[in-house]
């Protein structure tokens, strides 16, 4: 059953149930049985020994600490108390009443949530969670639905991070360019220079860059985006009978005379303190002060845990300083305000640890293996390699939950094809390799990035899902026909062009159905 269609089972049921029954951790769980079962070919000692591999393995493998996955989880949880932290010294509630003073509109608030997830390009962990802590106050006050939130967090984290050199994504992706490239005397690209070139090809990055832009300036949504936009409109910013990750339970009471600062220092403090690790880490691994090199070694999840654990302490400060001149501030509501933020970050820590624990079993099952295979026993015009690569990426982080995963499967697989058979498209199809693969990430629930992109936002995880999948689909959509036209042509540009001339066109007409829906309302 290892690496035949029957792979793809278990990805398949988890998302399935997960879309049915809305409950996630239910949905993986069924996941994780149905791979483990697979894995065992049914023997019931085996199948127990693989649920337990599979479930420790955020925190053991291979005979050692997972310290990638537990730092993660870590800085998770501390940012549950940091935001526990700055609440409880009123921090939130002076930065809110600040910010709705000086960004006055909704349209503002929109964007500013957009242009700070573009800023924090280093990497999309750090996005993900870092935008949320920062844009959140703000886009509460002027009614922006937590769901809008987790999609302009979700789509300004990893498409800014695939196209961007400087970060953890870049260096990862100029790393498996080298070993590309490295195989033939034919091209003359350097890795970087190829990652470059490849920026303006990734089509999928680009949409929904420019989506995002665009669904930040008006007041246009539709599906299930939109119903979640009336009722935010109302007030009711996330559904309160849903489980919301990091939505605080304040069983503590807020400092009255808060400031600003109570909130901005420790997110400050959180920012440079992970940079500036990122940047000791990578020079550490290194031995140079190359930037490249420093974002090729740099060690992220230590570097979210360090930073994570200053800001924390800045955050806890900032409440301690005001006892000696507050009355109604005690430090025993230091105590219960960091209980409260650990319990808020608990439901986004567990749906990590059941989706990493299904990605394991999926790995040992060699699903993205079988799925590669198809591309490399189809028999297809070479001219529609980059648009299959598209598809096929897309497919298997949607059904692995991975897009580093897909990278790693499918741009060797992508650059043998293309050296061989059309060296001058070789390029294109990587680069629709890393936009399927963002693609397939965006829309998959078992996803850690949408997780945490849900998990910033303080969203409900299927209403983040459903609520994005359909801009997904629309940007997907258009970035297939840019690939179908560069294969055909040959040219990026043409191809670019007419993915672009695509999405204009539907700007022009979601602006004018608007338009004619509030001349009907008005009439």
């Amino acid at each position: 059953m290892i690496g035949t269609w029957v792979s793809i089972l278990p990805p398949l049921i988890a998302i399935v149930m997960v879309l049915v029954t809305k409950r996630v951790l239910l949905s993986l769980g069924s996941g994780i049985v149905a791979a483990a079962l697979l894995v065992a070919s049914f023997s019931p000692a085996e199948t127990v020994s693989y649920l337990w591999k599979g479930m420790i393995v955020s925190f053991w493998d291979d005979g050692a600490l997972n310290t990638y996955n537990i730092f993660i989880m870590l800085f998770i949880l501390l940012l549950g108390v940091i935001t526990a932290f700055v609440s409880l010294s009123g921090g939130s509630r002076a930065f809110a009443e600040w910010a709705v003073r000086r960004i006055k509109t909704k349209r503002g608030a929109k964007l500013l949530t957009v242009i700070v997830g573009v800023l924090i390009f280093v990497d999309d962990y750090f996005n993900a969670l870092a935008v949320g802590q920062i844009a959140r106050p703000i886009t509460d006050e002027h009614k922006v639905s937590r769901a809008k939130l987790a999609y302009f967090i979700d789509s300004t984290s990893a498409p800014v991070c695939v196209i961007s050199p400087i970060s953890s994504w870049g260096a990862f992706l100029i790393g498996q360019l080298a070993l590309i490239l490295g195989s033939t005397a034919a091209l003359s690209y350097s890795p970087l220079s190829a990652f470059l070139l490849m920026a303006p090809m990734n089509f999928y990055a680009i949409i929904t860059l420019l989506m995002v832009f665009f669904f930040a300036w008006t007041n246009i949504d539709f599906f299930t985006m939109k119903k979640h936009e009336e009722r935010a409109d109302e007030g009711q910013l996330f559904d309160p009978d849903k489980d919301i990750p990091g939505q605080l339970k304040e069983d503590f009471p807020v400092h009255p005379y808060g400031k600003v600062r109570d909130l901005v220092a420790p997110i400050i403090t959180l920012v440079v303190a992970t940079f500036g690790m990122m940047i000791y880490t990578g020079y550490q691994a290194g031995g140079t002060m190359n930037i490249w090199s420093i974002f090729e070694n740099t060690d992220v999840p230590r570097s979210l845990l360090v930073g994570g654990t200053i800001g924390t302490l800045v955050a806890g400060w900032s409440y301690v300083a005001q006892l000696k001149n507050n009355e109604t501030a005690s430090i025993q509501w230091l105590g219960k305000a960091f209980i409260s933020g650990i319990k808020a970050m608990m439901p986004a820590v567990l749906i990590l640890v059941f989706a990493w624990a299904l990605t394991d079993l999926i790995d040992v099952l060699e699903t993205g293996q079988f799925l590669s295979g198809v591309v490399e026993k189809s028999n297809i015009p070479v001219g529609f390699i980059p648009v299959l690569m598209f598809v096929l990426a897309g497919v298997m982080a949607f059904s692995t939950g991975t897009s580093w995963g897909s990278f790693g499967i499918l741009l060797p697989i992508a650059g043998t094809i293309m050296l061989n058979a059309e060296p001058e498209l070789l390029l294109p199809a990587l680069s629709a390799v890393l936009a399927g693969a963002v693609f397939g990430d965006h829309c998959s629930p078992i996803s850690d990035t949408t997780i945490l992109s849900s998990t910033g936002a303080g969203c409900n995880h299927m209403d983040h899902v459903s609520t994005q999948l359909p801009y997904a689909l629309v940007a997907a959509s258009i970035s297939v026909v840019g690939y179908v036209v560069l294969g055909l042509t040959g040219s990026v540009w043409m191809g670019l062009l007419v993915a672009l001339a695509v999405l204009g066109a539907l700007f022009f007409v979601w602006t004018a159905k608007s338009k004619k829906m509030k001349a009907g309302q008005s009439a």
